[in-house]
């Protein structure tokens, strides 16, 4: 099942309601060059994990991206090309845009095939990072259909038993309505952590959990500034992991003729001119075609109570995938969206460079507004 990110929410240094942090992400997005699809499309990804406590993955990327759009790697004002419109599977060349914006395209398409021939999948070329995965099998649930979406990226994962980078984390996402409540929805890598988690636990200065990083050598790691390499989901069967990135590795790279996760640049550079030319996989599923939606949502809604209602162990509570994202969003609906110290110093920098006004901050639960109005007036203060 998905989780969200682990890291105690007190470690973070300031709270940002949604709405403005989504338009200073777009703010900021469209001054570095991008069009207003791909400036909304990156942020309605970005927010998505945000929102849903999947920080690692959330607005701590816009400086990532601002990189990426101004040195050239990512084309912000892209021609997105689809082939065989009148088919229930096609190809889109996404002429290296964002990786949201021709996902979500991506996604969109499948879902209109679906509606016509019951099942439609996309298989995505020339893209770029896309983010969390649960954001696009989401939008596919959020229009009634069954949604799957992977990516493979570039290696930073070891095989089971290896001691080099093989697999990129290589995430597997899906999403299933209910017709009433919140969809199912899983978003997992397949590795034993998203690599962003580490670049996240360094920024909080905050040890990695037991047997999920690695050393250059291939010995476990805790501390985040060592790790060189991440461990493959399920411990002790970490083959299983490893099957799922190769899985992962066919969908997006060989179907697509892109690289496989060895032969793409690292995301993090230091090159940020060349266009990494990602592949991706996207399928949506219309249970009118089959079942009916009917009788689907309600085994779904018949599933998930039963699910729900499972005895738990001694201590522990039984959660379905996407409870705790759900949970995460009501609750920052509320206080606001956490973000960490690296992220609050670029968003300094992000607004001077790019004359953007700075998001304000959130007052803390309890406060009477004057000590936030002074905590927010340092903040924003430029360095």
């Amino acid at each position: 099942m998905s989780a969200a990110d682990d890291a105690p929410e007190a470690a973070y240094v300031a709270r940002i309601a949604e709405a403005g942090l989504a338009a200073f992400c777009r703010a900021v997005l469209a001054g570095a060059g991008a069009d207003l699809e791909s400036a909304d499309a990156a942020t309605r990804a970005m927010l998505h994990a945000s929102r849903h406590g999947i920080d690692s993955h959330g607005v701590r990327l816009l400086d990532h991206y601002v990189r990426a759009l101004v040195g050239g790697r990512v084309n912000g004002t892209p021609t997105l090309a689809f082939d065989r419109s009148d088919r229930p599977v096609a190809m889109l060349d996404a002429d290296h845009a964002h990786g949201a914006r021709a996902t979500y395209a991506a996604m969109a398409r499948a879902g209109a095939a679906a509606r016509r021939f019951g099942i439609g999948a996309v298989a995505i070329r020339n893209s770029s990072h896309f983010g969390a995965a649960g954001a696009y099998a989401l939008a596919a649930a959020e229009e009634g259909l069954v949604g799957v979406a992977v990516c493979n990226s570039d290696s930073f994962v070891r095989l089971h038993g290896g001691a080099e980078r093989f697999h990129g984390t290589n995430p597997i996402a899906a999403a299933a309505p209910c017709g009433e409540g919140r969809p199912w929805l899983l978003d997992m890598a397949t590795s034993a952590i998203p690599y962003n988690r580490i670049v996240l636990h360094r920024s909080l200065e905050r040890p990695l959990p037991d047997g999920v990083a690695s050393t250059e050598d291939g010995g476990d790691t805790r501390d985040p500034n060592l790790a060189a390499m991440l461990a493959p989901l399920g411990g002790a069967f970490g083959y299983k992991g490893a099957g799922l990135a190769g899985l992962v590795e066919i969908l997006s790279a060989l179907l697509t003729g892109m690289g496989t996760s060895a032969e793409l640049l690292p995301m993090t550079g230091p090159d940020f001119e060349t266009h990494r030319g990602l592949g991706a996989f996207v399928l949506a599923i219309d249970p009118d075609a089959f079942v009916g939606r009917a009788e689907f949502e309600a085994g779904m809604r018949r599933y998930l109570a039963a699910l729900r209602g499972s005895l738990p162990a001694h201590g522990a509570r039984v959660l379905a995938p996407g409870d705790r994202e759900w949970a995460q969003a009501e609750a920052r609906a509320r206080t606001g969206i956490p973000v960490d110290p690296h992220s609050l110093e670029a968003f300094r920098r992000l607004a001077e460079a790019w004359d953007v006004p700075f998001p304000a901050i959130a007052p803390e639960e309890g406060d009477t507004g004057s000590n936030a109005r002074a905590v927010s007036h340092q903040r924003e203060e430029p360095r």
